[in-house]
């Protein structure tokens, strides 16, 4: 059987959750390291076809973590996932993971592309330049 995985990515914590037969397996939370997540993707389900979360602050680089470890994620865009995770009764980061599991299950998402890391990085450059630029200008007015 076929396992599929939902995280709901924050800045310290990940909720996890894994489906299989469209029923909830197993929930859980991680620290919200990819190196983390992926040991756990790996002991519960190391052969899943999907693993999904959606777009947010450190999705550039979750994606490009979980793809160097070989894992099948997918970058999902955060306003067609939130229509369908609006639906849930309870409104909880741990439902919401759920969520993500099953529209993974279903096969019921859009795929995002995902920055380069270069791309990421040049875009940093460009706005820490921007604000140095600002903060000059500023100082001399």
């Amino acid at each position: 059987m076929e396992q599929f995985f939902g995280l709901n990515v924050f800045l310290k914590d990940t909720f996890i959750s894994v489906r299989e037969s469209g029923q909830r397996i197993w929930r859980g939370t991680g620290s919200s390291d990819a190196k983390l997540i992926a040991e756990i993707i790996r002991k519960r389900a190391p052969n899943a076809p999907r693993i999904v979360f959606e777009t947010g602050l450190r999705s550039v680089w979750f994606y490009h973590a979980l793809t160097a470890e070989g894992l099948p994620a997918i970058c999902i865009d955060a306003r067609h996932a939130k229509a369908a995770l609006d639906i849930a009764r309870n409104k909880t980061d741990a439902n919401d993971a759920d969520g993500l599991a099953h529209l993974a299950e279903a096969g019921f998402y859009r795929e995002v592309q995902v920055k380069s890391f270069d791309s990421m990085l040049t875009r940093t450059l460009v706005a820490a330049r921007n604000q140095m630029l600002k903060m000059t200008i500023q100082l001399s007015n």
